[in-house]
């Protein structure tokens, strides 16, 4: 399946940054069954590390879920930018795929889709799947993992650093076009000067930074393509 094929390198990155969130969560004091549970119930590994250190001060429900929609707010983006590809599917089918959508899958699916002005082709559903699927599988794999081997996982390993690299073995080669390369710049940007910003609210506003640079640079591309 061309989606799975595409998809195997980012596992890697996505399988790291799976067991930094599963060892993150039992570090800060939750029980590895309520864990668990959170790994399964909320795919989300910005969400979930946003919303510890919340949950260990004793913060009220509404700021812990307000914070969670405001760090994946981006998928809002995300969501409208896919719905002209499977506004054909039913509703519960389109929450499905909601679900299980992420960063990832979103990047390599626009990646190859983005500028084809066919909609609604039956491979692109099946594309999307054989990404978010086993992305959904190894992240769960390794976020279970982690939450089990907490104990035994020292902080020399810096596993945090191994996500950032492994994340950048992925992005890296899709910087292929002159707008990728203007929104990962943009995006870059903001998130290292909006980094002390409370509530992660810094990588929200790299995620719409990045899209409005990108956006724009391409259209300043066709324009002068045109002339």
């Amino acid at each position: 399946m061309l989606g799975f094929r595409d998809a195997v390198p980012a596992l890697i990155a996505i399988g790291t940054w799976g067991l930094v969130t599963g060892v993150a969560i039992v570090k800060s004091g939750i029980s590895e069954t309520l864990a668990t549970l959170m790994t399964l119930l909320v795919y989300a590994g910005s969400a979930q590390l946003t919303a510890l250190p919340l949950i260990n001060e004793g913060m009220p429900l509404w700021l812990i879920f307000a914070a969670g929609l405001v760090v994946n707010i981006r998928f809002l983006i995300f969501g409208a930018a896919l719905q002209p590809y499977f506004r054909h599917l039913s509703w519960p089918r389109r929450l499905g795929v909601g679900f299980f959508s992420s960063d990832i899958g979103f990047v390599l699916f626009m990646g190859r889709y983005g500028e084809s002005r066919e909609r609604g082709n039956p491979l692109h559903l099946w594309y999307f799947l054989g990404i978010i699927g086993p992305g959904w599988l190894v992240w769960n794999a390794l976020s279970i993992l982690g939450i089990y081997l907490a104990a035994v996982i020292p902080a020399s390993w810096s596993l945090e650093f191994a996500g950032v690299l492994a994340l950048l073995s992925v992005v890296i080669p899709l910087v292929s076009t002159r707008p990728m390369a203007v929104c990962m710049l943009a995006a870059g940007c903001v998130a290292y000067i909006g980094q002390g910003l409370p509530l992660r609210l810094g990588l929200a506003a790299a995620v719409v930074a990045g899209i409005v640079a990108g956006v724009l640079s391409e259209r300043l591309a066709r324009k002068v393509r045109r002339k």
